[in-house]
């Protein structure tokens, strides 16, 4: 990737919310190719409810996020960066983006999202504030005339592709428990169990707080059975040691979104077949009957040949596109028109 030769001792100031330890890894990369980068959390505080707040009710901790977000202003105050990169903006305030500005006008501004704004809305309002906007689902990019660029795999999955292992696990989901994921899932591992396919579910969720709030408003979370719920997220090295010993991969994305999972691209990186409730994969170049089965997420039907049939891997050039490195070639030197606006191809689908 030419373009990342650039990063060398560029500063950037990067604001990411910590999860699953994706925050570390977008660090490694940068600092990989020699920026001098400088992170903070979006929120001020990561426990289980801070978290939980800034979701429910946001105005509850607006002095606690005034304070922490003067506090880095003061630190970073005799500073200059390069680069300015906030990756969701669920948190960051709009006096804290007007002070930045101020003192630092020369400095680039991009923002990337990996949420619908259907489901986090807040980041709406900031994005006045960037030079350049990316947001990783399509409908979105388009409604709100900003970059479309989906998200990526990193080095880490890539290892995994170059493994011969023997494979323990037929079926694997790991997810944040929300909307209908326990009841698809749990259908879907009935049916591998009934094949003779081992399956296997976590589910995370952020809170006792978040469950009981959601147990009390959304009545798809009276099935969810508490006991499988963890509410410790799994580490990058323990999501990775999944996948290096799984076959198949389940992607249940949330209802509302359309734009593709983390998992969808780890499982590429990782050379795994994948099963998705996202139909618009259909639309993307990488997207291979073979490869990637997709099912209606309220009538699910499976074909027990997909779990015996071999991965097909990816053209170098494609799979290199979807990994870390291109996604930081595109955000930070790309413009938000690029090779994902024109390859992907709209088309409405049937199941």
């Amino acid at each position: 990737m030419s373009g990342l030769e650039s990063l060398r001792g560029q500063k950037i100031l990067f604001f990411c919310v910590q999860m699953f330890g994706i925050e570390k890894d977008i660090i490694h990369q940068l600092e990989k190719h020699g920026a001098i980068v400088t992170y903070y959390d979006e929120r001020p505080e990561n426990n289980n409810f801070t978290k939980g707040m800034i979701r429910l009710n946001r105005k509850f901790l607006e002095k606690k996020i005034s304070k922490y977000y003067t506090h880095i202003l003061e630190e970073i105050k005799l500073q200059k960066f390069d680069f300015l990169f906030v990756n969701k903006g669920e948190v960051v305030p709009d006096f804290f983006l007007e002070e930045f500005i101020r003192l630092q006008p020369n400095c680039s501004r991009v923002f990337y999202t990996w949420d619908s704004f259907k489901n986090h809305s807040r980041s709406l309002s900031i994005l006045k504030y960037f030079h350049k906007k990316f947001t990783f689902d399509s409908y979105d990019a388009e409604k709100y005339n900003i970059g479309f660029r989906p998200l990526y795999f990193t080095d880490r999955y890539r290892e995994i592709s170059s493994k011969i292992n023997e494979k323990s696990i037929d079926l694997l989901f790991l997810g944040t428990a929300h909307s209908d994921r326990y009841i698809v899932s749990n259908n879907i591992a009935e049916w591998c169990r009934h094949n003779g396919l081992k399956a296997f579910n976590y589910y995370y969720m952020q809170g006792r707080l978040v469950y009981y709030f959601k147990r009390f408003f959304d009545k798809k979370f009276s099935k969810f059975d508490y006991k499988k719920l963890s509410f410790k997220s799994l580490t990058v090295d323990e999501i990775v040691s999944f996948y290096d010993k799984s076959d198949v991969i389940l992607d249940i994305s949330h209802p509302d979104q359309s734009g593709l999972t983390m998992r969808t691209f780890e499982s590429i990186g990782a050379g795994r077949k994948l099963i998705t409730t996202n139909v618009n994969i259909r639309n993307y170049p990488f997207y291979n009957p073979n490869n990637i089965y997709v099912i209606h997420r309220e009538l699910i039907n499976l074909n027990l040949d997909f779990f015996k049939n071999d991965y097909e891997p990816l053209d170098f050039e494609l799979y290199q596109k979807c990994s870390v490195d291109g996604w930081l070639e595109d955000i930070f030197f790309g413009g938000e028109m690029n090779y994902w606006s024109e390859k992907y191809k709209y088309r409405n689908f049937d199941y």
